[in-house]
């Protein structure tokens, strides 16, 4: 999967920071709606309902963080409803942030940076984010999505994996937003 994105143009060689880890210089590009490419360096997704059904992670999501990781930082953010994101989500190469509200989400995109976060999420609470943030997917899944925030994603998708493979390969999302 990395290799393919590779070959698409699509990773920036990451230099190693001092422990080793990729140190992620221009990131990800992608050709949003404006026509013109633009450098992503974060990945911010919601939990519940995004990445989880009833608090447990979907199948293969854990792999897919693991190669994502490789070539962009990944946030999860969660109220964690379940209870049970840090313990679903623990040895991932991936930070994760128990937050209380919308407003939370949207302060630790505005940190990042918001041109260069690309934000996936599914309920009312992922709005904030999806407003300020460079490139927003929607994603209804298991547990549905809200509708309002299905007004602020630039992208919608069915399936977690239908959006991470936005990332991966680039001309889909030059496709979907295509005038």
């Amino acid at each position: 999967m990395i290799r393919e994105a590779a070959k698409a143009g699509l990773i920036i060689e990451p230099r190693q920071n001092r422990t080793g880890k990729p140190k992620i210089a221009a990131g990800l590009k992608l050709t949003l709606k404006d026509g013109v490419i633009h450098s992503f360096s974060d990945l911010v997704l919601d939990y519940n309902g995004t990445v989880s059904q009833d608090g447990f992670l979907l199948p293969e999501v854990a792999e897919r963080f693991r190669e994502l990781a490789k070539i962009i930082r990944i946030a999860v953010l969660t109220a964690d409803t379940f209870g049970k994101a840090m313990s679903q989500l623990m040895g991932l190469p991936i930070e994760v942030r128990i937050i209380r509200t919308g407003q939370d989400k949207a302060d630790f995109v505005r940190e990042r940076g918001p041109k260069r976060v690309i934000a996936v999420g599914n309920g009312r609470n992922d709005v904030p984010m999806m407003a300020i943030a460079g490139f927003s997917v929607a994603v209804i899944g298991p547990e549905g999505a809200a509708g309002e925030l299905l007004r602020a994603a630039d992208i919608i998708v069915t399936d977690i994996h239908h959006a991470l493979d936005l990332i991966t390969h680039p001309l889909r999302v030059k496709a979907g937003l295509r005038e």
